[in-house]
């Protein structure tokens, strides 16, 4: 089972504004890359769907706090670990990690709560993930 999941990417030209600094909401983006990437190395997608059926992960919360800016042409890590896991929710945990020449530095940190949830007719209600997922993702200890 896994609990965490790394990458890297770079911050692009437009991730940033004018001075080249990344934009403050282009960080919920990158957690959401990471997040992406980790359903997809456990050979599964955050959107799916059978028999008529089509579910994803609807966001409960986000929130994220920020010690220093990522400018253009930055290379982070991003480091995605679950937190809590419920039979409908996954509450993970994102750090933006900078190498730089005093070692590898936080410069971000997001949390984003995301509930399973099922299309219907009058919107989405949540549901239980499916047994596949549950089975291959846990909380970290």
């Amino acid at each position: 089972m896994a609990s965490e999941y790394r990458m890297r990417r770079m911050v692009e030209f437009a991730d940033t504004d004018m001075a080249g600094i990344m934009y403050f909401a282009n960080y919920f983006k990158f957690m959401e890359s990471v997040e992406h990437a980790f359903f997809r190395s456990l050979g599964f997608s955050v959107h799916g769907g059978e028999n008529g059926a089509t579910w994803g992960w609807a966001r409960r919360t986000a929130s994220m706090s920020y010690e220093r800016p990522l400018r253009y042409e930055d290379e982070v890590e991003l480091h995605i670990v679950v937190l809590e896991k419920r039979s409908k929710a996954i509450t993970y945990e994102t750090r933006f990690l900078l190498d730089t020449d005093k070692g590898q530095v936080e410069v971000a940190r997001g949390t984003i709560t995301a509930v399973c949830v099922e299309k219907t007719a009058d919107g989405m209600r949540a549901v239980a993930m499916p047994a596949e997922v549950d089975a291959a993702i846990e909380a970290h200890s």
